[in-house]
């Protein structure tokens, strides 16, 4: 709780420039109404505006990467608000691995600890940066990007921002390798066996 104290101040600046960023960045359709109520809800008040799925999350430190999403699927709210956010915790030594956003370009803000962070562009030229508490980095639209706490015995939390309520992940490790693409294909397109690429798909089968 101490250090969510701290940072405080980094939060607070940093929705003030998501006030903006979101207004020049928003992907979603326009909507022709202040808000979009879903059919289940009537006469909406304060609390249908309102999200609570963030407390205490900055009390723990979880063993594992930990990514808490606050996007339309749990904030029916955000349906049409071009908005949404997540707060992602990594443990000492944790990655969040190779993954895209195809609906919107991402604003990555370090509230505690320290990251190392990149994207690749259309070109396959790769751009890095080891990022401080404070420090903010955007990952562009739709771009393979990756963050990585490489401290090997301080947790790291961030929060991410996205010009779309429903911005979308496509991990590349569970995409290529934990969804039945043939063996054979991604034996051939990685230059490499099946028998490796049976290896990587057992790396990432769900833990009995």
């Amino acid at each position: 709780m101490a250090s969510f104290l701290v940072n405080k101040h980094f939060l607070l600046g940093f929705l003030a420039i998501l006030a903006t960023s979101w207004m020049v960045q928003a992907s979603d359709p326009d909507i022709l109404s202040d808000f979009i109520v879903p059919p289940n809800v009537n006469g909406p008040d304060g609390n249908f505006f309102t999200f609570t799925g963030l407390r205490g999350v900055f009390d723990s430190n979880p063993p594992n990467l930990k990514v808490t999403k606050a996007s339309k699927a749990e904030f029916p709210a955000l349906d049409g608000q071009s908005v949404s956010m997540a707060v992602l915790q990594y443990p000492a030594g944790g990655v969040n691995p190779p993954h895209t956003h195809p609906r919107a370009a991402e604003l990555l803000f370090v509230v505690e600890g320290s990251l190392e962070v990149g994207f690749v562009d259309t070109t396959n030229k790769l751009f890095t940066q080891t990022l401080q508490t404070g420090d903010i980095f955007v990952f562009p639209k739709g771009l393979v990007h990756y963050q990585y706490n490489a401290d090997p015995k301080e947790p790291a939390i961030a929060v991410s921002a996205f010009g779309s309520a429903n911005a979308g992940t496509a991990s590349l490790p569970t995409t290529l390798f934990a969804t039945g693409v043939d063996d054979t294909v991604l034996a051939k397109s990685f230059k490499t066996d099946v028998t490796t690429i049976q290896k990587l798909k057992a790396g990432l089968a769900p833990k009995a």
